[in-house]
């Protein structure tokens, strides 16, 4: 079993450098995915009101047999949940669902900038984290200007930020804002789903070089640039692939040459315009 290593949140969290994605992972059959990847070695689990899997989450934690403290489970704020007063219900239900007496790390899934709301989303979620309710606080696909303007309203930094990124969209510029502020870069979709990517002639090279395979050799570039991916898998064989990347490492000219793959956003969610609710 593949021991995912850690790194320090700017709060003191420890946070995994690989996690579980469990989008569209319901039911018994999700259940079974999920305890089949902490079973792989998984600690770090993303889930969100959104995903309607929030259940099926909190009981893999249990059925695991794995005490509280060794797994990291995350959940999201929706937009329709925006505000002070409703983010703090938005917590406390998500609590409910999952059966869980805290969240571990506490997002608010997308900024939804025409609302206007999201930095009295974020003070509700400091309250929360001051009752016990959530661990760590953080956002998801939030810009320079927006992750700013928490800080400088709040004087709270968010720990983590999870945003859309890939070879094809290596967001180098938010990442170098996220180093400079202490920000943990984490991947959503960070093997370009429903794209071409995994046939790309320099994965493939590399692959056959390290002797891997093409989506270790993607999930290791997220991990050489400082990012968190959460690829997701029901596939017990795949999840420990994806989770097997650390025995191998690629020099900065393979990196280079991975991000050099660069082509934009695939799917259209700009936070400045992107709204879900």
């Amino acid at each position: 079993m593949p021991q995912i290593p850690t790194v320090t949140l700017n709060d003191g969290t420890s946070f995994a450098e690989l996690g579980l994605g469990t989008y569209n992972l319901r039911g018994e059959d999700g259940i079974a995915a999920i305890v089949a990847a902490i079973e792989s070695g998984y600690r770090l689990l993303d889930t969100a009101v959104n995903y309607e899997n929030e259940r099926e989450v909190g009981e893999a934690v249990r059925r695991s047999g794995l005490d509280r403290d060794a797994l990291l489970v995350t959940s999201k704020i929706p937009g329709r949940h925006h505000g002070y007063n409703e983010a703090i219900a938005s917590i406390e239900g998500s609590l409910a669902t999952l059966g869980l007496d805290r969240i571990d790390l506490q997002l608010i899934h997308w900024p939804n900038p025409s609302v206007g709301k999201y930095v009295d989303t974020w003070r509700g979620m400091i309250e929360a984290r001051e009752r016990g309710l959530v661990r760590s606080i953080g956002v998801s696909n939030f810009t320079e200007a927006m992750l700013t303007e928490l800080a400088d309203e709040t004087g709270v930094t968010p720990a983590v930020n999870q945003v859309e990124l890939h070879p094809y969209f290596p967001q180098d510029a938010l990442r170098a804002f996220h180093t400079a502020h202490g920000i943990r870069t984490e991947s959503w979709s960070p093997l370009a789903r429903r794209s071409e990517l995994l046939t790309e002639q320099i994965l493939i090279e590399l692959a056959e070089i390290h002797a891997v395979t093409p989506t270790q050799i993607v999930l290791r570039w997220h991990v050489e640039i400082g990012s968190t991916p959460i690829p997701k898998s029901a596939d017990v064989e795949r999840q420990r692939e994806n989770a097997d990347v650390f025995g191998f490492s690629l020099t900065d000219e393979q990196v280079v040459a991975i991000s050099a793959l660069e082509r934009g956003r695939l799917w259209g969610g700009d936070p400045n315009t992107h709204e879900e609710m």
